[in-house]
């Protein structure tokens, strides 16, 4: 027996009928761009949500977090709605709504992604339930329409409208590989991620200023985007070139047009990063990742004072990138670093936080792993 479902046992008094397990990620390049129909370059991290399942008679769903002291919530299957107030269970809950579950259920989670610090432990903990659940009631979801069923629940359930990268690889992410995701049909090529060979590493730097997306930031900069789209008659960004946009600047405000002009260009940034990547070129995927922040931060104002801290810092200590990750306001930045200066980095990140007054930050590193399966 694994050891989420020994930690079932325990909770509910008997084993579970199911157990899976989802991982966190890391967005290489491509930030912001996923619902508007770009290109985007992550991969899945080694941390994970865990989750075991059992199928009860009820009429209930009873559902424990080892995050939350054990606590049992039981909800009657007939108060699940977008409607239902709640907290962090309203991301299992709209799983279970958007797959059509109507079954009884004990759901345990468990898990090492670090909350609101931009690896996307929300997505890990939809596509942890959504695995187990398919497999459990033998639904026949495709790893794609399950994505698009975790992107439902997020957006119609728990009312926060993200794109569809982080469901996605969550799910179809590969051992060593990044995962080119198209995210107007969820198509994928694996992008083999070695940065080791060139004696590099990929620093996660968990700036401990923690977000919370479904504040509204988020939102609004996707309201401009569409707003863009809407004014300018295209299906999405996509299709907006750099000089379509500028030349219709007239018909829509700075602000959309500055939103606009970040996504055009990410999504450029993430075609020319696979190619820095199969010609081994980390010098240009350095600087692609740094226009990427620089981007992220004065077109898309998503960065905050602890990112452009962890990013400043880095580039100083003469790592070839840095960027925030993930969707701004606080949360991670990576850094692509000689291996050999990782600890000097780090050192000097640690003093820029600690003279800016900002809470110690944390550092991990992670090489590309395998989405989500049943364990």
């Amino acid at each position: 027996m694994n050891s989420i479902a020994q930690k079932f046992q325990e909770v509910f008094g008997h084993p579970p009928d199911i157990s899976a397990a989802a991982p966190g990620r890391v967005n290489l390049i491509g930030e912001h761009i996923d619902y508007s129909e770009g290109f985007v370059l992550p991969f899945a991290i080694q941390d994970c949500t865990f989750v075991a399942i059992s199928k009860n008679d009820s009429g209930t769903l009873k559902i424990a977090s080892l995050q939350r002291e054990s606590e049992i919530l039981e909800i009657p299957l007939a108060d699940i709605s977008p409607s239902r107030s709640g907290d962090w269970e309203k991301y299992v809950l709209g799983v279970v709504w958007a797959l059509g579950v109507t079954s009884g259920l004990e759901i345990l989670i468990d898990g090492n992604v670090p909350l609101g610090a931009g690896l996307s432990s929300s997505a890990a903990l939809e596509a942890s339930v959504a695995t187990a659940l398919n497999s459990l009631f033998s639904l026949g979801h495709d790893l794609p329409t399950l994505a698009r069923l975790c992107q439902r629940a997020e957006n119609d359930y728990v009312g926060m409208p993200c794109g569809i990268m982080d469901q996605s690889v969550s799910l179809m992410a590969n051992d060593g590989s990044a995962l080119l995701l198209d995210c107007r049909d969820l198509s994928t090529t694996n992008i083999s991620f070695d940065v080791a060979s060139a004696n590099l590493e990929l620093l996660i730097i968990d700036t401990q200023a923690h977000h919370e997306l479904v504040d509204g930031g988020y939102a609004q900069r996707r309201a401009s985007c569409d707003s863009v789209v809407a004014k300018l008659g295209i299906i999405s960004m996509r299709h907006l070139s750099s000089e379509q946009l500028n030349n219709n600047r007239e018909k829509i405000t700075e602000t959309e047009y500055i939103r606009a002009r970040h996504a055009v260009t990410e999504i450029q940034r993430v075609l020319d990063a696979v190619k820095a990547l199969e010609a081994n070129d980390f010098v240009h995927l350095g600087a692609l990742i740094n226009e990427s922040h620089a981007s992220l931060r004065d077109d898309y104002t998503v960065s905050c004072p602890e990112l452009d801290c962890a990013v400043n810092a880095s580039i100083s200590s003469g790592a070839l990138g840095a960027r925030m990750v993930g969707g701004g306001f606080g949360g991670s930045a990576i850094a692509l670093i000689k291996a050999s200066e990782i600890e000097a980095t780090k050192q000097a990140i640690e003093k820029a936080f600690s003279d800016s007054g900002f809470v110690k930050p944390r550092f991990f590193t992670s090489l590309p792993s395998q989405g989500a399966r049943v364990l």
